[in-house]
């Protein structure tokens, strides 16, 4: 059976529930209550795990908070036995507008604390991300009060929208693999 480490970025605490920083949880969330995998308290994680299509899939939510994720992330790799190109992080992201999701098998991590400690942890950029487009509609200088706000009455319809695809495009990351999966969806314009 095939394995597959889903790590879903965010904050512990009801203060970053639904927050657009929390994306990464609230995806991670639709996945196992779609496929009917239920979270218990692990080691540095929140961990639920889904069997669907002969594939064994490790759903992780970091309980180290969000600059720490580096920790559960190599964690439950090492413990799962999953391939880092099988891991699949999914993270908002300022630089893409709230009507796209990109898929990548690698890149930077664009300033994201998130990103930037397991790209440490794990001394390379070369490990799928899902990114979350959340867009930058935010004054000067009210960056962390955008990313930790929740979302708009106007942003939701979208937002739950784009949770619902992520969860196709975790499935199908897993059977069409990479390249396939990111020819479906990093063109798509959500409205």
């Amino acid at each position: 059976m095939t394995r597959y480490l889903i790590v879903g970025l965010g904050n512990i605490g009801a203060e970053y529930v639904h927050t657009r920083h929390n994306i990464g949880f609230d995806v991670v969330d639709r996945f196992c209550e779609v496929h009917g995998g239920i979270f218990t308290m692990g080691r540095l994680a929140e961990v639920a795990e889904v069997k669907w299509k002969g594939r064994l899939f490790v759903c992780i939510k970091p309980t180290t908070y969000m600059n720490l994720s580096g920790k559960a992330f190599k964690y439950w790799m090492d413990k799962e036995k999953v391939a880092i190109e099988n891991s699949l992080t999914i993270v908002d992201d300022l630089a893409l507008p709230l009507s796209k999701i990109r898929l990548r098998p690698s890149g930077s991590d664009a300033g994201h604390n998130g990103l930037k400690d397991i790209q440490a942890t794990l001394a390379t950029d070369k490990y799928p991300k899902l990114r979350f487009g959340i867009g930058n509609n935010y004054p000067k200088g009210m960056q962390v009060d955008f990313v930790l706000a929740r979302w708009t009455k106007e942003e939701q319809p979208i937002v739950n929208q784009k949770i619902d695809k992520c969860v196709e495009v975790i499935e199908n990351f897993s059977t069409e693999g990479i390249e396939k999966a990111m020819n479906a969806i990093n063109s798509v314009e959500f409205v």
